[in-house]
């Protein structure tokens, strides 16, 4: 590596080598994959926030989930396109930790988010008579601001832990910037880091995990004692749906910090696995949670149509 680019400064990655034929089709897959998850995420955003109808405790707790997904995708898909048509194998150190940073946060942001909005179904379902006594606006802005502050507080002791500690390597082995893989770095003790991220993982898996099994089981059971059969299938419907996001995300989040611990496993596997966490929920996310809600489709439908004929 030339002498300019110091190990305080710059990265080496080398996970591209991409050869002259397949920088065309790298480069469209990683774009066409950014813009549809920005246009996905991007018509959930602007529905709720343009149609008053939809000013209510569930569409707003959901609007937490298509902002945090741009956060994740938007910081990984710009660098990730760039250093495709470069090809350089050179990033600053500082954009680095930023990136690695706002994906933390987007993946924690995701887990905290989804359990809000399962707590809001268990609500609206189980208890139907008391939700609007429950879900007042200050309750829903304690939630989001729960969410949002837990993420922060979490992912900021996280980096601050990692920061401290002196760093004598400069090449990158993974896809994009994270913790485990800016620790690969340290010349130090880790103990302290590894434990307090496992603990962080631990503590939200068990928090997420446990709060939307709980709630969904429990809006399984109030709906199966219903006497309405159009309740029940549209409660299967809406839990199975929820639950296979849900579940694809926990797998995705699980192989890949599972294959940070196993010094055997593919570099290519575990470059897939964490690039797949960042493409499959922010494109799945507004569908299945956004788009497949009947409100919501008719009003951007209604959009659409109107944008149609009047042009």
């Amino acid at each position: 590596m030339n002498n300019r680019y110091n190990a305080s400064s710059f990265l080496q990655i080398n996970v591209f080598n991409l050869s002259s034929e397949s920088v065309f089709p790298a480069f469209l897959f990683a774009t066409l994959s950014y813009l549809i998850i920005l246009f996905c995420n991007l018509t959930l955003i602007l529905t709720i926030v343009l149609n008053k109808s939809l000013h209510q405790p569930m569409y707003l707790i959901l609007l937490n989930l298509p902002i945090n997904d741009l956060i994740g995708s938007s910081a990984v898909f710009p660098q990730l396109i760039k250093e495709i048509l470069r090809n350089s194998g050179i990033m600053q150190y500082s954009a680095c930790v930023a990136q690695a940073f706002f994906i933390h946060i987007y993946a924690a942001g995701t887990v905290f988010s989804l359990s809000a909005m399962a707590y809001d179904r268990y609500i609206a379902i189980c208890y139907p008579l008391q939700y609007s006594a429950v879900m007042t606006n200050a309750h829903i802005m304690r939630i989001i601001t729960i969410v949002w502050m837990s993420c922060l507080v979490l992912i900021a002791v996280l980096f601050f832990l990692l920061l401290r500690l002196p760093r004598c390597r400069s090449e990158m082995t993974h896809i994009y910037c994270d913790n485990p893989s800016l620790l690969t770095l340290v010349c130090a003790d880790t103990t302290i880091n590894n434990v307090y991220g496992l603990l962080i993982v631990a503590l939200s898996q068990l928090v997420a995990n446990g709060m939307v099994f709980y709630t969904y089981l429990r809006i399984l059971i109030t709906c199966f004692r219903s006497k309405r059969s159009d309740t029940k299938a549209k409660a299967l419907q809406t839990c199975a749906t929820h639950l296979i996001v849900f579940l694809l995300l926990e797998c995705l989040g699980l192989f890949t910090i599972i294959s940070y611990r196993l010094s055997n496993v593919s570099p290519h596997f575990r470059r897939f696995m964490g690039l797949s966490t960042l493409i499959f929920p922010p494109t799945l996310n507004p569908i299945i949670y956004g788009l497949k809600t009947k409100e919501i489709r008719e009003k951007v439908l209604n959009f659409l149509k109107t944008r149609m004929f009047s042009s």
